[in-house]
Order: C-alpha cells, then sequence, then structure tokens
C-alpha cells in the first residue's frame, strides 16, 4: 500500500493528536482528526472578548519546554513575557519576590521579603543550581514524595511553604495541599530557572491554531463523537461506521476502548474569571498570588501590563483552585468581595467564567517519556495525551510525538510488515 492510502485517524484535536498528525504528515501519511467539539485546542482553548485573549484557564507556557522548543516557532507567537518573581498578597501587606539576576527591580524587596526567612533564600538559590545540574531523566528516575514532604525535607520553613510555595505551586498543580509528586515540582522549578514564563500575544490558543497551521495533508472531522474504537473501525455516536489501519487516541480513551472501562481518569479542576477593573498603579507583569490560607483566590494576572494594552481599564484574571460548594453566581459574588479585600477593587466587572472540571490529569509514578512501543493499547491502537506522563504541555507533546512513531514504526521497521499487511488490513 502506499503511504497515502493507510487510514490513520486520531482522536481529539488537542495539542498532543495535533502534534501526533504532525509527525504522520512528516513521515509522508495522511491522518484524519475526529474531534467531539467543534474547535480544535483540547484543554488548550481561547477566546478573544473585545480584543482581549481570554483562555480557558489561566495557563503559561514555559519557554525552556524541550518540546515546545522542537515544535513551535516561538517567535511567530509573539510570546509576552511574565518577569521572573511574583507579588504575593498576605494578610500583613504586599511583596515583591523574585530573581534578582533576571529582574535587578526585584533584588531589594526581595532581600527585604519577610515571607522567607535568610536561610530559605539560601535554600532557594541552593535548589536552583542544583536543579540546573541535575538532567530531567535524573528528575523522573528519583523516588517519588508529596511536594509538601520535599520541601520540608529540604528544610524551608513553614513561613515560606505557605507563602509562597503552597499559593505559586497550587496554581500549577491546582491542588492546595501539595501532595503533586516531587518529579513534578523539581522539573517544573527547573524549567522556570532555565527559561521563562509567558502568554502568546493571541492566547494560550495560539499554540494549537500554529500547530494546525502546519498540516497540509491532515483532515478534520469537527463535531464528531467517538463512541467505540476497535482495531479496524471506529464507531461514532451518530452510528456511523469508519475502517481504520490504524488509531490513535489523544484523548481519554476508557469510554472508548471495551478494556478501559473501569480505568477512567482522575480529573483536577478549577475556575477561572477575567474582570474589568479600573486600571490599577502597578505596570509589573508578575503573577500575583493569594498567600491567604482562608482566600479563594490563588492567582491574580494583569492581563492589561502582560499584553502592554492601552486600555483604560485592567483586565484581570483570577483563579480559584479550592473546592467549593457554590454556584457559579454565589462564587462571582465572593471572589468579588476578595478582590476589594485584597485590592482595594470595587465592583469588578465580570467579562467571563470557565468552570474548568478537567483541568488536569491526576496521575501518579509521573514520568517525562516513553518509547513508542509503550503507547500502543492492542494490535492498532495507540494511546496519546499528556495522561500517559504529566500534566504538562511538554508532556502532551512527548506522548503525541511518541504515539505517532509507534504507527510509523510498526508500518515500516516490522520485519513481517507484509503479512501484517495481509492478515490485518
Amino acid at each position: 500500500m502506499e503511504k497515502s492510502d493507510y487510514k490513520i485517524h486520531i482522536v481529539g484535536a488537542g495539542v498532543s493528536g495535533l502534534i501526533a498528525a504532525l509527525v504522520l504528515e512528516e513521515k509522508g501519511y495522511s491522518p484524519i482528526i475526529i474531534e467531539a467539539t467543534n474547535r480544535i485546542g483540547g484543554r488548550v482553548k481561547t477566546d478573544v472578548v473585545d480584543g482581549v485573549p481570554l483562555d480557558h484557564g489561566f495557563q503559561v507556557m514555559l519557554t525552556a519546554y524541550p518540546m515546545v522548543n522542537t515544535y513551535l516557532d516561538l517567535k511567530a507567537l509573539e510570546l509576552c513575557y511574565f518577569q521572573s518573581g511574583a507579588t504575593i498578597y498576605t494578610k500583613e501587606g504586599i511583596t515583591k519576590i523574585g530573581d534578582p539576576l533576571r529582574n535587578p527591580s526585584l533584588l531589594f524587596p526581595t532581600l527585604w521579603s519577610s515571607i522567607a526567612t535568610f536561610g530559605d533564600k539560601i535554600k532557594i538559590f541552593k535548589l536552583r543550581q542544583e536543579l540546573k545540574r541535575k538532567s530531567t531523566a535524573q528528575i523522573f528516575e528519583t523516588p517519588e514524595q508529596s511536594t509538601r514532604s520535599y520541601l520540608k525535607g529540604r528544610g524551608f520553613s513553614e513561613t515560606v511553604i505557605h507563602q509562597f510555595f503552597v499559593p505559586f505551586f497550587s496554581g500549577i498543580f491546582l491542588e492546595n495541599d501539595l501532595q503533586t509528586s516531587s518529579r513534578m515540582f523539581e522539573f517544573v522549578y527547573k524549567m522556570f530557572g532555565e527559561g521563562l514564563a509567558a502568554i502568546p500575544r493571541q492566547g494560550i490558543g495560539a499554540i494549537p491554531e500554529q500547530l494546525r497551521s502546519k498540516l497540509k495533508r491532515t483532515r478534520f472531522l469537527l463535531d464528531t463523537e467517538v463512541f467505540e474504537v476497535k482495531d479496524d473501525h471506529i464507531l461514532l455516536k451518530d452510528g456511523t461506521k469508519l475502517d481504520t489501519h490504524f488509531t490513535i487516541i489523544a484523548t481519554d480513551a476508557s469510554a472508548m476502548v471495551s478494556n478501559l472501562r473501569k480505568q477512567e481518569v482522575q480529573w483536577k479542576h478549577c475556575d477561572t474569571f477575567y474582570f474589568e477593573v479600573p486600571r490599577m498603579k502597578s505596570r509589573a507583569k508578575l503573577i500575583g498570588l493569594a498567600a491567604d490560607g482562608d482566600a479563594l483566590i490563588n492567582t491574580i494576572v494583569s492581563l492589561s501590563n502582560l499584553f502592554e494594552l492601552s486600555n483604560k481599564k485592567d483586565i484581570l484574571s483570577v483563579t480559584v483552585v479550592k473546592q467549593h460548594p457554590w454556584s457559579v453566581e454565589d462564587l462571582g459574588t465572593k471572589v468579588s468581595e476578595e478582590l476589594k479585600k485584597i485590592l482595594g477593587i470595587e465592583a469588578p466587572q465580570l467579562l467571563r467564567h470557565y468552570a474548568i472540571p478537567k483541568a488536569l490529569p491526576e496521575i501518579s509514578n509521573l514520568k517525562n517519556d516513553l518509547e513508542p512501543e509503550e503507547t500502543r493499547l492492542t494490535t492498532r491502537i495507540f494511546l496519546a495525551g499528556d495522561t500517559l506522563l504529566n500534566g504538562s504541555l511538554n508532556a502532551a507533546m512527548k506522548a503525541g510525538e511518541q504515539a505517532a512513531y509507534g504507527v510509523v514504526n510498526l508500518l515500516e521497521d516490522s520485519p513481517d510488515l507484509a503479512q501484517f499487511t495481509t492478515e490485518y488490513l
């Protein structure tokens, strides 16, 4: 068979599925992507409201991610970079901390900050230097423990754990107890130390859009829900049967494959609000962290500062990661009240709210890499997605890449290809 004759389907048009399609195209194949919704991106999406990009959940891209540098044109994304630091909101007031080597203006605020002892500051510097020397492979070979236990074991004070590490990494891990694996902590900390956090000028959704623009022979079936995936066919929810030679499932496969029925992925959730408020005095491009343990709010970010908008108003991204019993309306009211308490903002105008029930997968035994054959579920079904490795953009890209190579290797490197083709295709 000619490469173009193979029917290779990819279920899910998120980043992992798009990377899989890109790799398949590079190898001469013409895949078909099936997407249940009416747009690409999966969990990486952006709406533009009055010219302002509002991401579905506050998300940043770390420029040190290896896969980002492999598959994305960072210059074309017009990245808007955060300063290397954070604004900390505590009951006692507001302070700023950061990396004075990258941002000299934060030298004295960091030195005099009360959220960390002098010993903590030395330990933070030593940790950064240690992780700089430690390879990513070594990080993911290290025995796992909770991030909280890891920090305590390294001698960090309770003050810096509660006022910096908890609010900062809660926004990344989407959980407030820092029970996430220490492997993920070390990996993310290393990535922050080696690169910068940024958001494309058109929002995080510009990432899948750029990947899509690189695809020339891939066909998209949007608004198409898959009911079941078998080795030789895909059954859609409308009853349509699609013959297939190979299928890569780049989304939660538990509902589509019979032997995965009881292996549903568990997910972390979050709520993100976007408010229009009076223009604030600060022009700092810093991530704001609510370090009051009683606060609902986790992060506060000025998009007006980050994107250097000329608006007379400020656009704030506000994220809640805590479990809560309130309705959307009541939660919005409470968040507005907290904004008044933290920033003195009266009557913020709500622009958009996103409740995201599947924001990050709950995963144990985190990995950062896998072999192509490890993505193979059955004779002709392969899996992709960050659920195979760890909850990150880097992992989504790696899993998509390796699943595609799994299909390619089976087709091109198998000594029994002729027999395989006759028997199964």
